[in-house]
Formats: structure tokens, sequence, C-alpha cells
């Protein structure tokens, strides 16, 4: 992974966690970081299923912003882990919006990447009156065009990989690799899911940075986690109609947002946060020359603590 530290704030340390349970089924776990008597900001991770990184803190000054983080269902800390009952859009806002009674806050800016820009919109375009505005960065919308994109569009770029990822599918499936994979995926034995979301896990990592990376050796967690819940919520378009969130947009077109894109994000490629940014007129655009998906890498993490520290000081970006 790419090192980010020279733009990122130091490490910091959770002031709170703790277990909340939102049904019979899940129970998501939560961290608090930074000033109590701070900004209040709700942070997003991406996937879905990807889970929260310690990195994560360090978008934020903590001296002045009170960082909420938590794993979404089936993600992470969060139990059960990769369960994909009980687990739509819709029920990860009802999740948020838990966390903020229990935390006893009123307003909080949104802040989200990939899937996460695709949560923070969702939440608020449910909830506008709660959101004081959003950072977002690596826009996906959930739209069907973008979901053939992910699995499809990554042989125009990256073919070898793409060729992998089918390969692990007989031909006879191959024209519905989604399908086939969420088959697999969801399958109750072991030695077919396993099999199943490391190759998913590792389809999208390799193709995260702009420059390759090292393979990090294969983390159990972040594999059931993100293959899991990308392919339920890919094989049910995010629980939206399609467009749906541009389409609502105006719902939160009156709050204060930047879109931080990497020119070169073949995960979620640049026309996508083009498109926000034309549905939503007094929205800003950081327009990364030389990056791709990922939040660490450089030009994307120096933005985002730009755009945090723009709105620390001014309330807008």
């Amino acid at each position: 992974m790419p090192d980010p530290s020279p733009y990122l704030f130091p490490p910091v340390s959770p002031l709170r966690t703790g277990m909340l349970q939102v049904d019979a089924l899940h129970t998501i776990y939560w961290e608090e970081v930074g000033n109590p008597q701070g900004i209040p900001v709700i942070f997003l991770h991406g996937g879905p299923g990807a889970g929260l990184s310690p990195q994560h803190r360090r978008f934020f000054d903590s001296r002045h912003y009170r960082v909420i983080l938590f794993d979404q269902r089936g993600a992470g800390k969060s139990t059960p882990l990769g369960e994909t009952r009980e687990n739509t859009t819709q029920l990860l806002v009802q999740d948020m919006e838990r966390l903020r009674e229990l935390m006893g806050i009123d307003q909080w800016l949104v802040f989200g990447g990939s899937w996460g820009s695709t949560l923070a919109l969702a939440y608020g375009e449910t909830h506008p009156e709660r959101c004081l505005g959003f950072v977002l960065r690596g826009i996906f919308l959930c739209t069907a065009a973008e979901i053939d994109w992910f699995i499809d569009g990554a042989r125009w770029f990256h073919p070898e990989i793409h060729a992998e990822f089918a390969a692990a599918i007989p031909e006879a499936e191959r024209g519905d690799l989604l399908q086939a994979y969420y088959r697999r995926i969801t399958h109750a034995d072991p030695d077919v899911y396993w099999p199943a979301v490391r190759a998913w896990s590792r389809f999208e990592g390799r193709r995260v940075f702009l420059m390759p990376q090292p393979e990090e050796p294969s983390c159990d967690t972040l594999d059931l986690g993100l293959g899991r819940l990308e392919a339920h919520y890919m094989a049910n378009l995010g629980f939206f109609e399609d467009g749906q969130l541009l389409k609502n947009v105006g719902r939160i077109a009156h709050l204060p947002a930047v879109i931080v894109q990497g020119r070169y994000d073949v995960i979620c490629p640049p026309l996508t946060a083009w498109h926000l940014h034309q549905a939503w007129p007094g929205s800003v655009v950081k327009m990364v020359p030389d990056a791709g998906h990922g939040a660490m890498e450089a030009g994307i993490s120096r933005e985002l603590v730009a755009a945090t520290e723009a709105f620390r000081r001014f309330g807008r970006f």
C-alpha cells in the first residue's frame, strides 16, 4: 500500500469503542476518535464489506473533529461476519441513525469513499436535515452500467486479471460472472465459498492503485466481508432503482460537497464523479491527476485532508 503519511494526521487511538445491536441478527462495531466537543463527522468505509482501518482515523485533525467510525453490517468487527441476510442499503442508513442518536449528535459531516460514497448519498437523500456536508471519494452510484464495468470492463485495462477471475468459473457460466460468483459466494459449503470470496477480493485488490503494489497476504476477514457483501449488493443493484441516487441528488444539493476522484480510477471511473458534479452544481471536484482508486494514494489522501481542513476552517470546500 502506498505511504500517505506526509499528508495524514498522526495515528490516534479511539476515545471509546462499542458494539451496537441493531436487530436480532446484526451487531455493529463502532469507535469514537478526537475531540468530544469537535465538529461531528461520520466515516463510511468502502466495499461494501471492506471494514475499518486505523488509517481511516487520520483524515481528520483530532483536535477539532469528533469522528465516529463503524464497521457496516457483515464487515470487520461487526457480527456475523459476511452475513447477507437483513443486509440492505436502507438498513445501513437506519444503523447510521441509531449511531447518531446513541452519540447524541444532531448533525454531522458525512465522509465516504467508493461504496462509502454510495452510502453517504443514500443517507443524505434520506436524512438531509442531519447532514452538514459531504466529503466523497471515488464515486460509485451502484448503477447497472457501473457494476458491468466493475466486472467486465476490467478486461479493457487488466485483461490478465479479468482472465484469471473468469477462469475460476466453468466456461458455460462465464456469460454472467456476477451471478456465477454470487451463487458460489453465498453457498453454504466452505469448500465452495472460500475460493470464490478470495478470488473476488484479489480481483478487486489488484486494480485499486495506479501503480502496482506488492500483494499483501490474504486476510480471511477482508476476503469474506468484501467478497460476500460486494457480490450481494451488486447482484441486487445496491437495493436501489437504477439511477436513483443521481435522480434524488436535489434533496442534498443545497449542502456543501467535495468530490475527490482519481483520474485513472479503473474501479470507479471518473465519468460517474462528473455526472454527480453536473447534477450538483454547488459541488467541488478535485480530479487527482496521478491516482487510481485508493484512498491511501498520496494525491487522494492529500485532497481528502485538504477537504476536512477546509470544512473545519470555513464550513465549506
